[in-house]
C-alpha cells in the first residue's frame, strides 16, 4: 500500500481501510508515522524496517521473508511504503515474492511524490503552454545493472518536464549528463525536500548553478528534482509554503478521540500536527449519584453541562439504562460554551442558557440572574473537577447534585518518540486544552524539572486562564492564550502569534 508523499491527509480511503484491517503493519522511513493511528486493532503489530542506506535497517531479503512469515501466521499483513509502491518503491519486487509464496494480495496505489511534491511547491509538472509531457526518472539505479539505463540524451532533447526521484546524491553527475547532451544551462530546476510536510523546503535555480545552490542551501535526501520551464510558475502558484503556520510542528495533547478538531484546524493553516495524548476519558469508578439523579430526575429544575465529554458520557449512561431524552422533558439546560451546546444539539436538545464567558464563572453569572434559590441543579461532569461551580451555586441557594459521568486518566502508552522530538527541538508549539493535560504531561515526561527542560525551546499554547494557571504552577510560561475557551479560538491565537512574529 502506498502511504503517499508525507502529508497524512493524502492517504486514500482504501488505504485507511487497510490500516484499520491490518494485524501487522510493516513500514519504512518515508511513510509518515502519523498514519499508524489508523491501525486501530487492539493487538496490531507495528514493525519498522528502516531506511535503505542510513542507520539500522532490514535487508530487502529480510523484509521479503518477513512479509511471507507473517502472512503464513494467518495474519493480515500491510506493507506500508512511501509514495506509490510501484513507482521506484520496490513494491513490484515485494509483490513478486508474495505471489511466488502463493499468498493472496492486493495493491493499493498511493499518491507519488513525483506528482504531489511539485504541486505542494507550486509547480504543475504539465502546463498547456509550458510542458505537454512529463517523465519520471530514477536518479539512483541498481548498481548490479552495470551500465546506466537512463537515456539522458533523450531527456536532454525533449521539451517536457523531467522529475527525478532519489537523485540528490547524484545531482552533479545528472546535471553534467544533461548539459553534455545539449540541455540549455538556463533550464530552470527545483529541488524539493520533504515535500508535502511542514519541513518542506524548496530551492530553485538553473542547470548552470543548481549544484552550487543546493550545496550552499544544505539540501540533502529525501528530495526530488524537477527540471523544466514549469518551475518558473512557482513564484505565482506557491500556495502551501505561504500558509501562516507552514513549517510549524504542533504537538496536540488532547485525548486521541478528541484531537481531530484541533489537528484539522492547525493543518488548515499549514502546520504539521503531532498527536501525543496526555489524557484519556473512561467511565467513572462510581455512578451511584448519576443513577440516583436519573431515578428522581423529575425533581430537578436545571442540568448544567460543563464540557463536551459531560454531554457525551451523560448520553451513554442514559442509553445504558435503556432510556432516552424524554426523561429530561422538565429540565432547563445550560451549557458552559458553544462547543458544548453544539454537542447537545447533536442529540436533539437546545440549551436554554449559554454564557458569554466560557468557564464556570460565566455559568454562575448567567444563572444568578435567573434566580436559583430553592432550585435543584444537576451537574454531570468529570469525577475530579473544580468545585467553584457547585459550591457557588449552593451559596446562591440552589440544591446541587454533582454526578460523575466520566473520569480522566493518564494514558498508558509509549511516549519515547515524543520525548525525542522535544529533545531535538522539533516541536514549535505544544497545546494544552485543560489542566489535566498539563498535569499528565508533567507526570508522563519525568516531572516538573524535566518538563521545564523539554519545553524550554517550545512555545506553549493554552486554551484559557484556568489551564494557563496550571501551566504556571509548574514554572512554565503560556506564551499563547486563547481569547475564548474554545479550540478554534486557541488555534486563531496561535496563528496570530506567528503572524506578529513574522511581521
Amino acid at each position: 500500500m502506498g502511504a503517499g508523499p508525507g502529508d497524512p491527509k493524502l492517504i486514500t480511503l482504501r488505504g485507511k481501510e487497510c490500516l484499520e484491517e491490518a494485524d501487522v503493519v510493516i513500514y519504512d522511513y518515508l511513510a509518515n508515522p502519523a498514519l499508524l493511528r489508523h491501525a486501530t486493532k487492539i493487538a496490531v503489530e507495528l514493525i519498522y524496517v528502516g531506511r535503505r542506506g542510513r542507520g539500522h535497517y532490514l535487508d530487502q531479503a529480510d523484509i521479503n521473508a518477513l512479509l511471507v512469515a507473517k502472512a503464513h501466521e494467518g495474519k493480515t499483513v500491510l506493507r506500508l511504503k512511501g509514495g506509490d509502491p510501484f513507482i521506484f518503491g520496490r513494491g513490484g519486487e515485494e509483490a513478486e515474492v508474495v505471489a511466488d509464496a502463493g499468498i493472496p494480495f492486493e495493491v493499493v496505489p498511493g499518491i507519488s511524490s513525483a506528482l504531489a511534491c511539485p504541486a505542494y511547491a507550486g509547480i504543475p509538472i504539465t502546463h498547456r503552454t509550458l510542458a505537454s509531457s512529463a517523465a519520471i526518472v530514477t536518479g539512483h539505479e541498481d548498481p548490479v545493472k552495470g551500465a546506466p539505463h537512463v537515456a539522458w540524451k533523450s531527456y536532454a532533447q525533449q521539451e517536457g518536464t523531467l522529475v527525478i526521484l532519489m537523485g540528490m546524491r547524484n545531482l552533479p553527475s545528472i546535471v553534467r549528463s544533461l548539459l553534455d547532451e545539449g540541455k540549455p544551462p538556463t533550464t530552470p530546476v527545483a529541488l524539493i525536500r520533504w515535500g508535502t510536510r511542514s519541513a518542506q523546503r524548496t530551492v530553485t535555480g538553473t542547470l548552470h548553478d543548481i549544484v552550487k545552490t543546493s550545496t550552499e542551501a544544505g539540501i540533502v535526501p529525501p528530495a526530488i528534482i524537477v527540471i523544466g520551464d514549469v518551475v518558473t510558475l512557482r513564484d505565482k502558484l506557491n500556495w502551501y509554503e505561504r500558509r501562516p503556520l507552514f513549517g510549524k510542528k504542533v504537538m496536540v495533547t488532547r485525548a486521541l478521540s478528541q484531537a481531530k478538531e484541533c489537528s484539522d484546524l492547525l493543518s488548515h493553516y499549514g502546520a504539521e500536527t503531532v498527536e501525543c495524548p496526555t489524557i484519556e476519558m473512561i467511565r467513572p469508578t462510581d455512578t451511584t449519584e448519576f443513577h440516583h439523579a436519573i431515578d428522581h430526575i423529575e425533581q430537578y429544575d436545571w442540568a448544567v453541562f460543563t464540557s463536551v465529554n459531560g454531554v457525551t458520557y451523560f448520553m451513554r449512561h442514559l442509553h445504558d439504562r435503556n432510556q432516552d431524552l424524554r426523561v429530561l422533558h422538565n429540565l432547563r439546560l445550560c451549557c458552559i460554551g458553544p462547543r458544548t451546546a453544539q454537542e447537545l444539539r447533536k442529540h436533539g436538545l437546545i440549551p436554554d442558557v449559554v454564557p458569554e464567558t466560557f468557564q464556570a464563572e460565566g455559568v454562575i453569572d448567567a444563572l444568578t440572574h435567573l434566580g436559583l434559590k430553592g432550585k435543584r441543579v444537576l451537574i454531570p461532569r468529570a469525577e475530579i473537577a473544580r468545585d467553584v461551580l457547585p459550591d457557588t451555586l449552593r451559596t446562591l441557594g440552589a440544591e446541587v447534585t454533582v454526578a460523575a459521568v466520566y473520569r480522566t486518566v493518564q494514558p498508558d502508552r509509549d511516549i519515547a518518540w515524543a520525548r525525542e522530538m522535544l529533545e531535538n527541538n522539533e516541536i514549535s508549539v505544544i497545546t494544552f486544552t485543560s489542566s489535566s493535560t498539563v498535569r499528565n504531561f508533567v507526570n508522563l515526561f519525568g516531572g516538573r524539572h524535566r518538563a521545564y527542560e523539554l519545553l524550554s525551546q517550545t512555545t506553549i499554547a493554552s486554551i484559557g486562564p484556568i489551564t494557563s494557571g496550571t501551566v504556571k504552577e509548574f514554572g512554565l510560561t503560556p506564551t499563547i492564550v486563547a481569547k475564548e475557551n474554545t479550540i478554534p479560538s486557541m488555534v486563531d491565537a496561535i496563528v496570530e502569534h506567528f503572524h506578529v512574529i513574522s511581521t
